[in-house]
């Protein structure tokens, strides 16, 4: 198992390579030049080539693109990725604490998604066909075709103007995740319990089913069985939902005024924040590639066949 994750680690350097060399090139191909940036954020009211050309030297803009490439990924291997160019404060400063903010978001979703998927995919599973199934998969189907803008707008009017129960903005209180973590779950949750009743489903008709029930096992036990094997294939999918979450969080943030990435994501678009784009591009990237990596590990652990492929 240890040679099976050095393998899998060594495999994800390259690839991480790659994403972080097409994140400092997408950033420069704007046309706008970022020392134009920083010298409108600084309210400069005159800017003239010789400014521009010498913030372009502050800033190590002036140097060639491979060394100023270089130079960059040295910085970010050690969590430094810059100043912002508009409040001029280091970019892990901002990055950071919003990081965090939509992780804890992320997270508390994801075991809600967890739970209801589980649940919901083993129950139709059992009633396959029946009114329970179709009711079940009609209206998470009906949920899931919502745009999350619309419903968290709908929620918002229900639950915080109309009943006055729910804070709209801000994370200062346990109620201040139920919407947001609602609006989620709901978008997600009916896509990922499909995936588990269509495995579950498929677990029903092996034969290791029909032994256990021929040799009197109580149905508890053989649930558990299925259910686990069930799970082989959801654990992948619900290990990359987590940085799936952590990149679609832009909607739900800004709506309820969550201070996470989503919301830092926007303000440095709009103000052209290149440091900040690099950063938030790269973290989601490296995400994608840790939680991949992950969920290769764990059906490698439920799995020895897999180990014995990479061997």
């Amino acid at each position: 198992m240890g040679s099976y994750i050095l393998k899998r680690c060594l495999l994800s350097l390259p690839l991480l390579a790659i994403i972080s060399f097409l994140t400092f090139v997408l950033n420069h191909l704007s046309p706008l030049d970022p020392a134009e940036v920083v010298l409108h954020a600084q309210g400069v009211p005159n800017i003239t080539e010789e400014l521009i050309a010498e913030t372009n030297r502050a800033l190590g803009l002036d140097q060639p693109f491979l060394i100023r490439y270089f130079n960059w990924l040295v910085s970010c291997l050690q969590l430094d990725f810059g100043d912002s160019y508009v409040t001029g404060k280091p970019v892990w400063s901002l990055l950071g604490p919003a990081f965090l903010n939509t992780l804890k978001l992320t997270l508390v979703s994801m075991a809600a998604i967890v739970v209801l998927s589980i649940a919901l995919g083993v129950l139709c599973a059992w009633k396959e066909g029946k009114r329970v199934d179709k009711s079940v998969r009609g209206v998470s189907f009906l949920l899931t075709s919502m745009p999350p803008y619309w419903l968290a707008s709908l929620m918002v009017w229900y639950f915080s103007v109309h009943l006055d129960l729910l804070p709209t903005s801000g994370m200062d209180s346990f109620k201040s995740y139920l919407l947001p973590v609602a609006v989620i779950t709901i978008s997600y949750t009916g896509i990922y319990f499909r995936i588990v009743r269509s495995s579950m489903i498929g677990q029903l008709n092996e034969d290791y089913v029909l032994y256990g029930r021929a040799s009197g096992l109580p149905e508890r036990i053989i649930t558990m069985h299925i259910l686990r094997n069930s799970l082989q294939v959801a654990i992948s999918v619900f290990c990359m939902a987590i940085p799936i979450i952590l990149g679609s969080t832009v909607v739900v943030e800004n709506l309820f005024a969550w201070p996470g990435l989503g919301t830092l994501s926007v303000k440095s678009i709009l103000s052209r924040d290149f440091p900040i784009i690099q950063a938030y591009v790269l973290v989601l990237a490296a995400a994608f590639v840790l939680f991949n990596t992950l969920s290769d590990m764990i059906l490698a652990a439920m799995n020895p066949k897999l180990r014995k492929g990479m061997s």
